[in-house]
């Protein structure tokens, strides 16, 4: 202390103060420390983030499209994007490189139309906004590029779309309201995704082991080599995965070879040895996702009936194995009043032609999570097609989360189920939709327990452990994972006679693309990964809106205490120092 008293005593003391500012501003900007003060953490990394960066072992060029004049959304968003990658920058030591560059700038606009073409083709996402000059006010239509690039060596660059696949709406009456999204709250979504995006891109670029997953076949499901309905899904995961086609009717699944198993809406029944190899499979570590049409109820025959159909059991023989496992597909459909729209003939004009509406159809309900899980958390709605309810059954040492459910105007009709264009024209009938958060989608995780423990002879035992290469297993020594739909359509996609096959969750009557193909592939990465990058799409942020009646009612008052109070303080301090001033030199 005595010290720094005869430093300020000195005559030249200021001297040392104009050196050792600008020499501690350099020091603090060659280091990077933050202290997260925010309840959700929200600018803290996960510990596998870090890891994952920490261990780079080459240069990692991230490209982000999403800069220059941007509208006010977008540039907080953008915002968030810089603060985030600088953080990667500093933990990977430089390994990870950004840059901030909107492609074609400078480019004749015929020249930038073709660059631009090339990019939608690799799955660049462009958004035609207006922005809203804040001099003059006037609105000007943009091109935002809200997307990165991530590339790694001389692997395929991966692309990311920075807007969120969540899309959150304000609250309303599903009878009588048109949904209104809440813009801020979805762009909110999109910055709570960014850490996962980024690290998730990463760690797909560097692995050094692409996972198998299989997609079985035996039992009349759709093949992906020649059938459309499964189309995306197939394109969808030859990006991040090995994608293999099993047949069960010539050999057992190996848990060590295949690291995930899909079932999409098989359509003939499973014997007892089909059952028996997925199950041996589970017991040794392997993931399976069931997409399961428990009932026959296709829109096609709805349209061919032209009025009306039975949904009746398509007898999988399916119901004992995942009983065992802890989910039951129950014998019905379940409808809800949150649900798409079905452009269907409501009456004709005086010269006969028919006159089209788009009304509610209960069978196509939205679905989404209520609950905190990595797999649809922060993620947009679901659209099932004709899907039954699930309940999930007691099974010893089996966590169950319930992944998608319908809203809280639903019901459940029982097996045999007319399913009728005039079920949707009856607004009393609606009315009594009375369920609330029907499960649709079950995870299950833990050590499973054979459906086939106690019920073998010792010498189908050795015919099992002859066949698969492993004795035969009566309890799962290894935790697996597995995921229930009770409608495979969640997973399969239309195709349109004009335009061929469509993304998943689009309809051809619906101008919009639902958040199926994002589930199926959380699903997937889910079950396959094991870094625990995953779990990073767990982030919640808070939306801390101020009270707008409150601004209304208390603008004036905040406005005069911003210019007045600064103004006053100045003042204040000017008396005290001309007051102590005087009373110094008075004497």
């Amino acid at each position: 202390m005595k010290v720094i008293t005869q430093i300020l005593k000195h005559k030249y003391w200021w001297l040392l103060i104009v050196i050792l500012f600008p020499a501690v501003t350099y020091v603090a900007t060659l280091f990077t420390y933050r202290i997260d003060l925010t309840a959700e953490k929200r600018f803290s990394l996960s510990a596998p983030t870090k890891t994952l960066l920490q261990n780079l072992d080459s240069t990692v060029q991230i490209q982000v499209f999403l800069t220059g004049e941007l509208p006010a959304d977008y540039k907080k968003l953008n915002i968030a994007t810089q603060d985030l990658l600088n953080e990667f920058r500093d933990l990977s030591n430089n390994k990870v490189q950004v840059s901030f560059e909107k492609p074609g700038e400078g480019l004749p606009d015929s020249v930038k139309a073709m660059l631009y073409d090339s990019l939608a083709q690799v799955g660049v996402v462009f958004d035609a906004t207006q922005n809203i000059s804040a001099t003059d006010e006037k609105a000007t239509n943009q091109l935002v590029i809200p997307a990165a690039v991530v590339t790694y060596k001389d692997r395929k660059p991966f692309v990311i779309d920075l807007r969120s696949s969540r899309k959150v709406f304000k609250n309303f009456n599903v009878v009588t309201d048109i949904p209104q999204e809440d813009k801020e709250a979805t762009l909110n979504a999109a910055e709570a995704l960014l850490e996962f995006k980024f690290a998730n891109a990463i760690d797909k670029l560097t692995r050094s082991f692409v996972p198998v997953v299989a997609y079985a076949i035996g039992n009349g499901e759709p093949l992906p080599v020649n059938d459309l309905r499964v189309n995306d899904l197939g394109s969808s995961l030859q990006d991040d995965y090995r994608l293999a086609i099993f047949d069960l009717k010539q050999g057992y699944p190996d848990a060590d070879q295949i690291n995930a198993l899909i079932i999409v809406k098989p359509t003939l029944a499973f014997t007892d040895e089909d059952k028996l190899k997925i199950d041996q499979y589970v017991m040794n570590g392997g993931k399976v996702i069931w997409c399961i049409d428990k009932l026959y109820a296709e829109l096609d025959s709805l349209m061919r009936s032209q009025g009306d159909f039975v949904a009746y059991d398509r007898d999988l023989n399916i119901d004992d194995i995942l009983f065992r496992y802890g989910a039951r597909i129950n014998d019905d459909l379940l409808q809800d009043l949150n649900c798409s729209k079905m452009p269907l003939v409501v009456g004709h004009n005086p010269d006969g032609s028919p006159i089209m509406q788009r009304v509610p159809w209960p069978y196509y309900p939205f679905l989404s999570t209520k609950n905190d899980n990595p797999i649809s958390k922060n993620l947009d709605r679901v659209l099932p097609i004709f899907p039954s309810s699930i309940d999930t059954i007691e099974a010893p040492g089996i966590q169950k989360t319930i992944l998608l459910a319908s809203d809280t105007n639903s019901r459940c009709l029982s097996s045999p189920a007319m399913v009728s264009l005039n079920s949707v024209k009856d607004e009393q009938e609606m009315l009594s939709l009375n369920k609330s958060y029907v499960p649709v989608a079950v995870l299950l995780e833990g050590n499973f327990t054979s459906l086939y423990a106690n019920r073998l002879t010792q010498n189908i035992k050795d015919s099992v452990a002859r066949a698969s290469g492993k004795p035969f297993a009566a309890k799962g020594e290894k935790s697996s994972a597995q995921v229930v739909m009770s409608d495979a359509d969640i997973v399969t996609n239309a195709v349109s006679g004009t335009n061929g096959p469509m993304p998943m969750g689009q309809l051809p009557f619906e101008d919009y693309r639902f958040a199926n193909r994002e589930f199926f592939l959380n699903c997937v990465d889910y079950l396959v990964s094991d870094n625990g990058i995953f779990q990073s799409r767990n982030k919640d942020f808070t939306l801390r809106l101020l009270d707008k009646q409150k601004v209304t009612e208390q603008r004036t008052s905040w406005q005069l205490i911003n210019i007045a109070a600064p103004i006053l303080l100045i003042l204040l301090f000017g008396a005290i120092y001309h007051w102590r001033r005087k009373q110094k030199y008075a004497s």
